[in-house]
C-alpha cells in the first residue's frame, strides 16, 4: 500500500495535482510506519520484508520527493527568463538531487549495522514530508508565504540541503517507543508535544519546522534512548 500510494503520487504530480501527491505521500508515511510497527509487533521479520521496505521507500520517498521539487522549481521559474544562465526548462531537473542521494540514503540504511534503533541522516519519510508540505502550504497560504517559497534560489538551497542531510552523519532518533515511560522517551515526548501544538496553531505551515525541529532535538541530545 505505501508503493501503491506512491505510484498514484507520481501520477498526480505529473498530472499538475501536488496537492493529491502530497495527501497520498502523507498515507504512504503512515503505512510505511503501521508495516514496521506490526512487524515488531507479530514478531514477523523476514529478508524480503526488508527489501520490499526499502523498495517501496525508494518509490514513495526517493522519486515523490525528486518529481515534486522538480515541479516546484518549474513553478518558480515561471516568469523567469534565466536561472544562474541555465535555461528554465531545463534546471527544474536539479530537484531530482534528492531522488539520488534518497537511494544512496536508503542503500547505506540497508548495509549500515548502526541504524537498527535509531537514524544515521535524515530518514527518507522525513525528507519527502518536507517536500510534500510546500504544496500544502502554496494552497492553504494563510501566512503570505508563498512569494517566499517559490524562490528559486531557496528551492535550489533546499534540495542541496536535504540532499546533504539525506547521508549526513548526524545521529537523529527514531520514533519508536519500546515502553511509555518518560526516562527512555522523553526526547520523544518532546517532540511530540512540540510537534503538536505548532500543527495546531500554525496548520502546514508548521511541518517544515517540526521536521527543522527534529534535527535539532537529535543534536542537542545525542544521548538518546
Amino acid at each position: 500500500m505505501n508503493l501503491f500510494c506512491g505510484c498514484l503520487a507520481i501520477f498526480s504530480a505529473f498530472h499538475g495535482n501536488l496537492v493529491n501527491a502530497a495527501y497520498l505521500i502523507g498515507m504512504a508515511a503512515v503505512l510505511d510506519f503501521m508495516d514496521g510497527m506490526l512487524a515488531r509487533l507479530l514478531r514477523a521479520y523476514s529478508e524480503i520484508g526488508k527489501q520490499l521496505d526499502s523498495l517501496a521507500d525508494m518509490v514513495s520517498f526517493g522519486v515523490v520527493p525528486g518529481v515534486l521539487m522538480f515541479h516546484l522549481l518549474e513553478k518558480s521559474l515561471a516568469h523567469e527568463s534565466s536561472f544562474l544562465g541555465l535555461d528554465p526548462t531545463i534546471f527544474p531537473f536539479f530537484g531530482f538531487l534528492i531522488t539520488i542521494f534518497s537511494a544512496l540514503r536508503l542503500a547505506k540504511f540497508n548495509i549500515d549495522t548502526r541504524q537498527t534503533t535509531s537514524f544515521i541522516g535524515m530518514p527518507t519519510p522525513a525528507c519527502t514530508i518536507f517536500v510534500s508540505s510546500l504544496p500544502l502550504i502554496l494552497a492553504n497560504d494563510g501566512f503570505g508565504v508563498s512569494e517566499i517559497i517559490l524562490n528559486p534560489y531557496l528551492l535550489a538551497g533546499l534540495t542541496v540541503l536535504l540532499s546533504y542531510l539525506l547521508i549526513a552523519e548526524i545521529p537523529l532518533f527514531a520514533l519508536k517507543f519500546k515502553n511509555l515511560t518518560w526516562k527512555d522517551n522523553s526526547i520523544r515526548f518532546i517532540f511530540v508535544i512540540i510537534a503538536a501544538v505548532l500543527s495546531f496553531f500554525f496548520g502546514y505551515v508548521s511541518i517544515p519546522f517540526i521536521i527543522a525541529l527534529y534535527i535539532l532535538l537529535s543534536i542537542l541530545k545525542p544521548s538518546y534512548s
